[in-house]
């Protein structure tokens, strides 16, 4: 393995915390008169996950101390706020992290298929604030792909694996579905 130079981020470089950091908070004053009635309530969490990426990769927010022994030397790591969705260091993270689990300790050794199942635009409003409605859809695709493929693959009692993520932002509003034959 080749020795690698840790080189930490520097998120405040970047043209996204530059954004949040100069508007994000004028956004947040503006939001009741200016897009409430359009788009109902600001979630609270909306602010704890901007607040937390802010302070994402922010020595003075909080580290961790390491020692290299090999050159002896310490560093500084700073804490990340673990943010998936947003952060998108830490996101790439995660999904780095759960591929290579589901690769590994879940998924056989098959090829794979995804499938991707969307909303039409106009019924989006009924699934943005009831997430007990985005489960009843995921259970709903689950059983709809499972009788397509039994009937395809003619195999009845064919079983389906499948890794169902929720999409709930963006111009892509879905789920997604992997499906080993």
């Amino acid at each position: 393995m080749v020795d690698q130079v840790y080189r930490p981020r520097k998120p405040q470089l970047s043209p996204l915390w530059k954004c949040l950091c100069q508007h994000f908070y004028d956004f947040v004053q503006a939001y009741p008169e200016a897009y409430e009635k359009k788009y109902g309530f600001l979630k609270p969490t909306v602010e704890e996950v901007v607040d937390k990426y802010l302070d994402c990769g922010d020595l003075s927010k909080g580290f961790a101390r390491l020692h290299c022994d090999k050159c002896n030397k310490d560093y500084l790591l700073a804490f990340s706020c673990k943010g998936r969705w947003f952060c998108p260091s830490c996101h790439q993270k995660k999904v780095l992290l759960f591929g290579e689990f589901i690769t590994d300790s879940v998924a056989y050794p098959l090829p794979h298929r995804q499938y991707v199942f969307s909303l039409p635009i106009m019924l989006r409003v009924y699934f943005r604030n009831n997430r007990w409605l985005l489960k009843q859809l995921c259970k709903i695709a689950n059983e709809c792909l499972l009788e397509f493929l039994r009937q395809v693959t003619h195999k009845p009692d064919g079983q389906l694996g499948m890794v169902m993520t929720i999409h709930t932002f963006g111009e892509y509003q879905g789920t997604t579905a992997i499906y080993t034959p």
